[in-house]
């Protein structure tokens, strides 16, 4: 689920703000409907209890001694007995048709009312809803009130009987209403409510985050680049609120510092490498008059060690720098063509065919580092074998050999420079432990990785993936 979820600060915080929202608005709605609905209720209540009371047919069925003086009520004009007869009977039929059923939560709320209102208290009430055109007593007598029924019917739909009997087996005084049902203008206007919240208030939180999230996107992008291209600074102007244009400009200041420090290190690795590599060459000129054929050819080979490891890691503290632009490359050609620079060399590599995979990437450094896990597969595995694989939008190379492996508790220790599973530094036995780390540089200087993983058939497998784009 979390992947269909906005990925950026700006839509996270949206979202979040629109959720709350929403959950506020929803208990809102509800109380508001509840305390709507109450009141819709206690309408129906007054006016069922006040025709049950007032209505001219109940007064002479009950009597008018029933009532004092001051509870006293003319009988309603000539005009509107059609609708007291349509709306109220005394009948000794049995109010509830044959499938309806009590409802005895209202019916005890209409009973509460009625109880102590008179000396008399009702024996039972009947409350039940039905279609207009169900009920017999309408259907009967809209014949002879047309206008009224019609009225009704035209109101509303659905109806309320309700229905007293105040003293056993004796007559129902029956009550005939509209229902009008929850009022849906509460959740229109709580709907229409919710919307103007959510484009007023989203859309000014939109406006505000836009105001901060701009500037951090401007960072987080520089900061992309410059990891990728050290060598070259760009100032980010300050923007966005105090706290944004503090930090940007603490990362300007870090930026400059940094490609000052590593202009410094090019410089001094530069003289290093002058400084070492000048009297190697010397001192390789004068080994050849040692007379000594055996002597002078592991003076030789020592002085060959030195500049190689010397290579390596000027090499190393260069990746990551500018060293040339990336450009576009069968990965599967070049591994063919550093598994016939071994093979040349009389060295056991085979490639696996493998299908054309392109990813751009820096020719020279990226065959470094695959001649470098080559290097070590022959060396400690007694053969290398290379596959070319593209798997979730990344190419791999992946180099595998016959060795003894590497326990489980040192393939990271392995990563580390000068780290080696042999324990001399010997070229012809390992060399300074310098592969691996370049290798792995390399592939983080691609934005990949470098992984080491025991093969369940024996042997290790090096994988180097970078991504295609």
């Amino acid at each position: 689920m979390s992947r269909f979820l906005p990925k950026s600060l700006l839509g996270q915080t949206l979202l979040a703000v629109a959720a709350a929202l929403l959950v506020a608005q929803t208990i809102t709605s509800v109380l508001i409907h509840r305390v709507s609905e109450e009141r819709r209720i206690n309408n129906l209540e007054t006016a069922i209890t006040g025709i049950i009371w007032a209505g001219p047919a109940f007064r002479r069925d009950r009597g008018e001694e029933l009532l004092s003086g001051d509870q006293r009520r003319s009988r309603p004009p000539q005009g509107r007995r059609s609708a007291h007869a349509l709306r109220g009977e005394v009948t000794d039929t049995y109010p509830l048709l044959s499938e309806e059923v009590n409802d005895a939560e209202f019916a005890a709320r209409i009973e509460k009312r009625l109880s102590g209102f008179m000396q008399i208290e009702p024996h039972q009430v009947l409350i039940t809803e039905r279609m207009i055109e169900d009920d017999p007593t309408i259907s009967r007598r809209t014949q002879d009130f047309p206008k009224a029924a019609r009225q009704m019917v035209l109101m509303q739909g659905r109806i309320l009987v309700a229905a007293v009997q105040w003293e056993e087996d004796a007559a129902w005084h029956v009550v005939r209403l509209p229902n009008p049902g929850p009022h849906r203008t509460v959740i229109a206007v709580t709907a229409s409510q919710t919307s103007i919240l959510f484009v007023v208030l989203l859309g000014l939180l939109f406006l505000i985050l836009r105001r901060i999230t701009r500037p951090l996107a401007q960072l987080t992008e520089r900061v992309s680049t410059f990891t990728e291209n050290p060598d070259h600074t760009v100032r980010i102007e300050e923007s966005g609120p105090e706290d944004m244009r503090r930090l940007i400009a603490a990362h300007n200041t870090m930026e400059t510092r940094i490609a000052a420090l590593l202009d410094e290190k090019d410089v001094m690795l530069g003289a290093i490498g002058h400084d070492l590599k000048t009297p190697l060459a010397a001192l390789r000129v004068r080994i050849e008059s040692v007379p000594d054929d055996t002597q002078r050819e592991k003076m030789a080979d020592s002085i060959e060690d030195l500049t190689r490891t010397l290579d390596d890691i000027l090499s190393l503290a260069r990746v990551g720098r500018n060293g040339g632009s990336r450009e576009t490359l069968d990965l599967s050609a070049m591994a063919i063509g550093v598994a016939e620079e071994f093979e040349d060399l009389g060295e056991p590599v085979t490639i696996k065919e493998s299908k054309r995979v392109v990813a751009k990437v820096q020719e020279t450094w990226l065959k470094r580092a695959l001649r470098n896990l080559t290097s070590n597969a022959v060396r400690y595995g007694e053969s290398a074998e290379i596959i070319v694989l593209e798997e979730d939008g990344a190419a791999i190379l992946q180099v595998d050999d016959n060795g003894p492996g590497i326990p489980a508790d040192q393939i990271e220790q392995m990563l580390e420079p000068f780290t080696r599973g042999e324990a001399s530094r010997n070229r012809a036995t390992g060399g300074a432990g310098l592969g691996l780390t370049l290798a792995r540089a390399i592939a983080e200087q691609h934005g990949g990785t470098l992984t080491l993983t025991n093969r369940d058939e024996g042997g290790l497998r090096a994988e180097l993936r970078v991504p295609l784009a």
